[in-house]
């Protein structure tokens, strides 16, 4: 039997924390590997994160021959996957709001990813970054290029 799982890896980064940044993402389905990127002139590395995984699931969910298969991402920020996985449902509970009742910090592209994922079949991974990991190293290769497009 076929595997139709979808392979996703993302990564973000900054030059400088806020300054010039940039995403990566590589989609694998069906024996592809679909590579996207971007950035932006001044953002900060948790925004790069998220829109890399905001990206690729939007990708995905507008892709129809992708609907209803499972999709596992390789992530190498701690932030993204355990805020989608675990912190978010108390922000929501709690108004957007932390443990510490600050406001949550990017609550716009949470609650874009919190809505793309409510419709996907989703595990999230958790890979060490600058590891060797083949595909994590493309999405850097990919950040880093878009970190120097937009200085």
């Amino acid at each position: 039997m076929e595997d139709n799982t979808i392979i996703v890896y993302t990564d973000g980064g900054c030059s400088g924390n806020p300054g010039p940044g940039g995403w990566g993402t590589v989609i694998i389905a069906d024996g592809e590997a679909r590579e996207l990127s971007g950035g932006e002139k001044n953002t900060t590395n948790n925004r790069m994160e998220l829109t890399a995984a905001i990206t690729a699931l939007t990708a995905i969910s507008n892709t129809e021959r992708f609907k209803g298969r499972k999709i596992q991402v390789f992530i190498d920020s701690q932030y993204v996957k355990n805020g989608i996985t675990s912190w978010i449902n108390k922000w929501k509970q709690n108004g957007w709001r932390t443990a510490a009742k600050k406001p949550v910090l990017n609550q716009d592209l949470w609650q874009k990813l919190d809505a793309l994922v409510a419709g996907l079949n989703i595990s999230w991974n958790w890979v060490k970054g600058h590891a060797g990991v083949e595909y994590n190293e493309v999405c850097d290769q990919l950040c880093q290029k878009e970190i120097a497009a937009h200085r």
